[in-house]
């Protein structure tokens, strides 16, 4: 793209005058890697987190300060590739691997997303009906089209402030705990001071909170995302041909990704404290879904906190569902070979925006069948888990590889990490299979 518009003067000196404006401060330094975070904590993560808080109390709120440095490295790793390279995590993989290697590990992640998405979509309907009444068989299609069609018709740079606004909504979870009774003095101690048990349940819910916040769709939305802020910016270059961006970039995406990553677990602690400060209290330890954690919430907790969880549900839900199926659509395209990007004009990605409306449809069609969505969720883990391995494993070694990174390889202490966080997600998954059936 950018060589064509270096044949057409005109049309450059037009697109670097009305380019769209750029947002300034702290807002500019904050893009993927906020949305990636944001869409970590989706309703299906909002289940899986009152579920531990419900169980357990304030016993794992640990967890989510243990997990933040390995997903912030992991996923920092994923954005490197992606602004250093100027393909996903996809694209790469069919550049320096197997074909049939790409085909397997997309394969898969869009099975996982695709179940992910329906689940979430189903919270977001049984979450509205709670608030409103009506039907969540009609809300999950109208929230799903309202999804599609803001994906597909929006101009890029709107639809990504957009997704950064709508990542604000989760502080309606740090609303819905200022305003339960929360024993501050204990939340303290259980974060700082791990409280580990080897009983079998316990073993199992820190390795379903490890599946869901270290999840192979985020390192494929970030790293893509990395490149086509990249491919729409007509003053930047991947920094493999333009190493003088460097410095700046990878600033940015530090920051960026740290402050996402974060956010992302600030929140999810902040659910496990609220659950276990007043479901958990009162005796209410079995949650299977967002919408039944919300329910719950009413008569302990007051009308309040019922309705800002709930409508928490909902928003953050119209923020994970556009990244599931904008992620199911960038992997399958760049493993393919297609053109791909939601900054590019529908009918000039048709493939790629038809995967989005694709994704979007089954995952409807996943609540009209009477699929179970907790054995949904249960798959998606069993499916996240056996892609995040081998994916991370790649990842690491593409980011050590001066044939893929040029001068941008990792740094040895992030390199580190990431192979630290590939060792726990690998520990995690052969618990999994461990525990199986028991």
């Amino acid at each position: 793209m950018k060589r064509h518009i270096m044949r057409h003067p005109i049309r450059a000196a037009r697109l670097l005058r009305f380019r769209a404006p750029r947002p300034r401060g702290w807002l500019a330094l904050l893009g993927p890697g906020l949305i990636t975070g944001a869409s970590d904590d989706d309703p299906s993560g909002i289940a899986t987190y009152s579920q531990v808080g419900a169980r357990f109390g304030l016993a794992m709120c640990w967890v989510m300060l243990f997990t933040f440095p390995l997903m912030a490295a992991i996923q920092e790793i994923s954005a490197r590739i992606g602004r250093v390279t100027g393909q996903g995590i996809a694209g790469n993989i069919r550049a320096h691997y197997p074909r049939w290697a790409s085909q397997l590990i997309v394969g898969l992640l869009l099975i996982a997303n695709i179940l992910n998405l329906g689940a979430d979509l189903g919270a977001m309907g049984d979450a509205l009906v709670l608030l409103i009444g009506g039907s969540a068989h009609l809300y999950v299609v109208i929230f799903a089209v309202a999804c599609v069609l803001l994906e597909v018709l929006s101009r890029y740079h709107d639809y990504v402030a957009i997704l950064k606004w709508t990542s604000v909504t989760l502080f309606a979870y740090v609303a819905t705990a200022l305003v339960v009774h929360v024993p501050w003095y204990d939340v303290a101690w259980n974060t700082f001071v791990p409280n580990f048990s080897f009983q079998t349940d316990y073993v199992v819910a820190i390795v379903a909170v490890l599946g869901t916040t270290i999840t192979p769709y985020c390192f494929f939305w970030q790293s893509s995302q990395e490149a086509e802020d990249e491919r729409v910016d007509p003053l930047a270059h991947p920094l493999i041909d333009a190493p003088e961006e460097a410095r700046s970039q990878i600033a940015r995406m530090r920051i960026d990704t740290y402050v996402g990553m974060g956010y992302s677990n600030l929140i999810s602690w902040f659910i496990i404290v609220t659950t276990a400060a007043t479901l958990h209290a009162h005796g209410i330890t079995n949650i299977d879904t967002s919408a039944q954690a919300a329910e719950a919430l009413r008569p302990i907790a007051g009308q309040f906190a019922f309705v800002v969880f709930a409508a928490g549900i909902i928003c953050i839900g119209l923020l994970a569902i556009p990244v599931l199926a904008g992620t199911s659509a960038y992997a399958l395209g760049e493993a393919l070979g297609w053109t791909t990007g939601l900054g590019r004009e529908p009918m000039d990605a048709k493939a790629f925006y038809g995967a989005i409306a694709v994704a979007t449809l089954i995952g409807i069609g996943f609540n009209f069948v009477g699929i179970d969505p907790i054995k949904a969720l249960f798959w998606c883990a069993v499916i996240n888990g056996v892609v995040a391995v081998p994916l991370m494993i790649m990842m690491m070694i593409m980011a050590i590889q001066p044939r893929v990174m040029g001068q941008f390889v990792v740094s040895w202490a992030l390199s580190a990490m990431g192979w630290l966080c590939t060792a726990v997600m690998t520990a995690a998954v052969v618990i999994m299979f461990a525990t199986w059936g028991e």
